[in-house]
């Protein structure tokens, strides 16, 4: 079994074990790591979504279209059991339904996948949320009609009790059970994805990784010294390299940076936005320990 497979199969276990292993003084940061399912557990209905640290994924159904375009090795259900709690969806309008499409890359999933291992979670693991940024991908239809499928998916379909929809980031006890709306799309309802007043996002998408990693770092430091809003921190990135390359590189120099001296106790460092998390061991563990 290579490498990949072996991560499929179960490597998520393994990474969150050797976590544990690494960092054997860290009491609360093993409590969580024993209940990743449920990290959000041990902290208060009070507690503002800003001031977390949250791992999630970049592109997060794209596991088909070559070395150039997948981003993930997991299925959505599987991300959320393994920790992450920020999913970034791309969708292209496809008649009245979501068809999740990374560039011109059909996913062979469709918006009420995503939804469904959502809300199938959420009903297992209640005290959790999940942050969901929903943008247009790979089609160019107005902000009008991208609406109209959205309500569509609200009320016809049903699924308008799974979501909290509102203009400002909710609390933590308002969220849990929910799918936090992330709208990165004029037509969309919910929180506005970007707007200076609720977010601080580095996502240099197209920085060589040499480049990219001082501005993740700066980003983090930013975070911890700055807070108020919600920092989005995405390590992706797609220059000159496929993601899955950069993520090999990338990742790993993320977790060691994360479990240096200098960001030792730094907590609310926000969301934390990966390519294929699972394959650096004990990166997940990592992020989950900059909680308070």
């Amino acid at each position: 079994m290579d490498r990949r497979g072996f991560l499929i199969r179960g490597g998520v276990a393994a990474a969150s074990a050797a976590g544990l292993l690494a960092h054997p003084g860290m009491a609360r940061a093993a409590d969580r790591t024993l209940g990743v399912q449920d990290w959000m557990s041990s902290h208060s209905d009070g507690t503002p979504l800003q001031t977390l640290t949250i791992p999630g994924t970049h592109d997060s159904g794209a596991r088909f279209g070559g070395l150039w375009v997948e981003c993930q090795d997991l299925v959505v259900a599987d991300q959320l059991g393994a920790g992450i709690r920020f999913l970034d969806v791309r969708c292209r309008i496809t008649g009245d339904a979501f068809a999740i499409h990374h560039a011109a890359f059909y996913q062979n999933l469709m918006f009420g996948d995503v939804l469904v291992a959502c809300r199938d979670f959420l009903a297992a693991h209640p005290t959790e949320t999940v942050l969901m940024r929903v943008k247009q991908e790979y089609s160019e239809e107005s902000d009008a009609a991208f609406r109209r499928v959205f309500d569509l998916y609200l009320d016809q379909k049903g699924w308008r009790s799974l979501f909290h929809i509102d203009s400002t980031l909710p609390s933590l006890g308002q969220a849990r059970g929910k799918v936090v709306l992330l709208a990165d799309n004029g037509g969309l309802p919910g929180v506005r994805y970007g707007d200076a007043a609720h977010f601080d996002i580095q996502d240099d998408w197209n920085a060589e990784p040499f480049a990219k990693r001082p501005k993740i770092e700066a980003q983090f430091r930013k975070a911890a010294a700055e807070p108020g809003k919600l920092f989005v921190n995405y390590v992706s990135t797609a220059a000159g390299l496929p993601p899955d390359w950069n993520a090999d590189r990338l990742n790993p120099q993320v977790r060691g940076f994360l479990d240096g001296t200098e960001m030792a106790g730094r907590t609310g460092l926000g969301v934390v936005v990966t390519d294929f998390p699972e394959q650096a061991s004990g990166l997940i563990d990592a992020i989950l320990r900059h909680n308070p």
